[in-house]
């Protein structure tokens, strides 16, 4: 860890003297504040839109190391909470690039309502990063996971411990393509798809399972709810549950919890503390972990790069930066991504880590987690080794 931080540390300063020039960086300000008139570090402004902070990992791991990867090279850091709200999302981005933003970091809380404002910022000449989300754009850099495998793990893990039975799928928000698209091709890459031609796994909620508007917990609660007393009333047995993503298994397992049914297998992703201390109490079983920390990292050292004037197809992330075991299988420069409707888009797709029980010091080595949260509320007696 201590050398990932002082290789970040060395390669932010090397990208933020290329930016200037040759300048002398002035100090900055903590939490992202404006430098002084005629700082050089003030032509590195990188503004963040975010969608919302109401998912635990962008406040708690995204946004910190974006901010200090920025601020380590001398650059400023700007951002806004669109807080699940389209019209607020172009708002604020207005609003970054009024600011002086000169690079921007999107996280789109839809990937069709905000191209006015990805417009807005190429007429302006300001490069966009695409983070975690994609947007539909030849002229944006799409940073994220490999979400196809996020899929897979996901399916893969859920799939060996129930070969057969019957199924929930509960899908995140319709608009996004990693609901829509990304998951659900790793889950019928790990065999989804074939075992219910087969008739070894049955769909209880429909072919194409049950969307949660905005990835929100409270909806899928309500939704798992439902198909749970659906289930209870047809005398059908729940054997397992495909959640996409950790908000979605929250509310599954939240259902379970309310409805006294037991905990089925789940899945889920991301790798929330929330999650990952009910893997270690036995309710979820599988959590993908996205290690957000290096995705931030990366996406602060691109930022800087973009503000140092490089084009897109010469982008590379620097030795050392990302842990080896999250960085792209790709390599370190950019690649060309192939999106759902066929345009190329230069992109750097870092590789995810499934987590079961056995499995769980890894997120603690991380500091995704600390032992105290990752195990609060376990049974010593059954408690899984991370915990012990």
């Amino acid at each position: 860890m201590r050398k990932r931080l002082a290789a970040l540390a060395t390669v932010a300063i090397m990208t933020f003297a290329a930016c200037t020039s040759g300048g002398t960086a002035s100090p900055t300000t903590g939490g992202g504040a404006s430098q002084p008139a005629g700082s050089t570090a003030a032509a590195c402004t990188v503004g963040v839109s975010w969608n919302n902070f109401q998912q635990p990992r962008w406040a708690a791991h995204d946004k910190p190391n974006i901010q200090k990867t920025v601020e380590a090279g001398g650059g400023t850091y700007i951002d806004a909470d669109a807080n699940l709200v389209n019209e607020q999302q172009l708002t604020d981005i207005d609003t970054l690039i009024s600011k002086g933003a000169k690079v921007l970091i999107l996280l789109a809380q839809s990937n069709t309502a905000i191209l006015p404002g990805l417009k807005k910022a190429q007429d302006a000449g300001i490069p966009v990063i695409a983070y975690d989300r994609l947007i539909e754009d030849p002229g944006v850099v799409y940073i994220t996971f490999d979400n196809v495998l996020v899929g897979k793990a996901e399916a893969d893990a859920i799939i060996k411990k129930v070969p057969k039975g019957n199924y929930v799928l509960i899908k995140g928000d319709p608009g996004d393509p990693n609901a829509s698209t990304f998951l659900p091709q790793g889950w019928d890459q790990a065999g989804l798809k074939d075992k219910v031609a087969s008739g070894d796994i049955k769909i209880l909620n429909g072919p194409d399972g049950t969307f949660t508007d905005a990835w929100k917990t409270e909806k899928a609660q309500s939704n798992m709810e439902a198909i749970i007393d659906n289930a209870v009333a047809d005398g059908t047995k729940i054997d397992a549950i495909l959640a996409e993503n950790d908000s979605t298994a929250l509310g599954v397992a939240a259902a379970l919890t309310a409805k006294s049914y037991g905990y089925p297998p789940l899945s889920g992703q991301d790798g929330d503390p929330a999650n990952l201390n009910n893997v270690a109490l036995g309710r979820q079983y599988v959590d993908v972990f996205k290690n957000a920390n290096e995705l931030g990292k990366a996406a602060g050292a691109l930022a800087l790069a973009l503000c140092a004037g490089t084009k897109p197809a010469d982008l590379k992330l620097p030795s050392g930066l990302v842990d080896p075991a999250v960085a792209p299988a790709a390599g370190l420069g950019a690649q060309d991504f192939k999106t759902p409707n066929g345009t190329m888009v230069k992109s750097f797709i870092l590789q995810p880590t499934p987590l079961t029980a056995d499995t769980l010091q890894k997120a603690i080595d991380a500091q995704q987690v600390s032992k105290a949260d990752l195990c609060k509320g376990v049974d010593a007696a059954t408690a899984p080794a991370a915990c012990k």
